[in-house]
């Protein structure tokens, strides 16, 4: 069963959703969320590589977004043909593990990429941390994306929504 987190068709959609760049660091990149006609978000900005930077991101804001029957995460993408990643978080907190899996949307194509729980992997300021648990998506709280391909340069991806599909558990159907 499929339920939507984020749907990208209206001017509300995008609001909460935050910046959280290089900058954090001393990098001097940027990027925002905003909402575009007709009918869908767009994650754009630039990455600078000045400063020890090389990554830009936006988070939304914290909220019930579990779904312990997860087997995948799909991105409705249109992408510019770089490599993005889709992150989730199972706290409220600004900074600590993140679950990140990678992705790249073709270009020029509208087009729905599916991630398989499994292979989100964990990292702490873009550092692989080995001894984390697995991704329990029974307790995901905020979701966002990013851009960290070591490439410098404007970026632009476009999102009609994000969604998790998978089993519905007894846990889950309260939520439905």
């Amino acid at each position: 069963m499929r339920r939507v987190l984020f749907r990208f068709d209206d001017e509300g959609s995008v609001a909460g959703w935050r910046a959280i760049d290089d900058a954090v660091m001393g990098g001097v990149s940027a990027s925002r969320l905003v909402w575009a006609t007709p009918g869908h978000a767009l994650f754009t900005g630039e990455v600078s590589l000045a400063h020890g930077g090389g990554f830009a991101s936006v988070r939304s804001p914290p909220g019930d977004l579990a779904f312990p029957g997860a087997e995948c995460y799909i991105v409705a993408a249109l992408g510019d043909g770089r490599r993005y990643r889709l992150n989730l978080r199972t706290d409220d907190g600004f900074d600590g593990v993140n679950y990140q899996s990678a992705f790249t949307p073709p270009a020029g194509d509208w087009c729905e990429i599916r991630l398989p729980v499994g292979a989100f992997g964990a990292r702490l300021r873009g550092r692989t941390v080995d001894n984390a648990p697995p991704l329990d998506a029974g307790r995901v709280r905020q979701v966002g994306l990013m851009i960290a391909d070591r490439q410098a340069g404007v970026f632009a991806l476009a999102l009609k929504f994000i969604a998790v599909d998978g089993a519905v558990t007894d846990d889950d159907r309260g939520r439905r």
